[in-house]
C-alpha cells in the first residue's frame, strides 16, 4: 500500500465516512475507492483535486504527507461553505430552520441567545 493510499484511507476514517458515501460524494464507484485505499489504483490529478475540494483536504498533505490534513478555514469561510451546501441541496430541515431564523426579530434573537446560554449552562453541569 502506498503512502497516498494510506492517506486517502485516513481521510475516510477521520471523516467517519463509509467508502460508499465517500465514493458518492466524488461521483466514483465504491470499488474504485476501495482500490485507491488498497493501492491497487492510483487516483488521477482530477480525483485528488475532487477529494481536496469536496472534503477540505490539504492537497500538499494528501500528495506528500506534509502539513495539516485539512485546510484551515476562517469562520466566515466555514459559514459560506455551510450555506452553499444547504442552498445547493434538496429542501430539508436545515433550509427550513435557517429560513425561520432569518425571520426573527431582534427581540426574538435575544430570547434565542438566552435560551442557548441556559442550555449550555445545563450541559456543563
Amino acid at each position: 500500500m502506498s503512502d497516498l493510499s494510506n492517506r486517502i484511507s485516513q481521510v475516510i476514517d477521520t471523516l467517519g465516512l463509509k467508502k460508499t458515501v465517500f465514493a458518492e460524494k466524488l461521483n466514483v464507484s465504491q470499488a474504485f475507492v476501495s482500490q485507491m485505499c488498497s493501492g491497487v489504483k492510483q487516483p488521477s490529478d482530477r480525483t485528488i483535486a475532487d477529494i481536496c475540494r469536496t472534503f477540505d483536504v490539504n492537497e500538499e498533505w494528501l500528495r506528500t504527507g506534509e502539513g495539516e490534513m485539512f485546510v484551515q478555514k476562517t469562520r466566515d469561510e466555514e459559514l459560506a461553505a455551510f450555506f452553499g451546501d444547504v442552498l445547493s441541496g434538496q429542501p430539508d430541515f436545515r433550509q427550513r430552520f435557517i429560513s425561520a431564523l432569518a425571520r426573527l426579530s431582534a427581540d426574538e434573537w435575544e430570547l434565542l441567545e438566552s435560551m442557548a446560554n441556559k442550555l449550555m449552562d445545563e450541559m456543563q453541569k
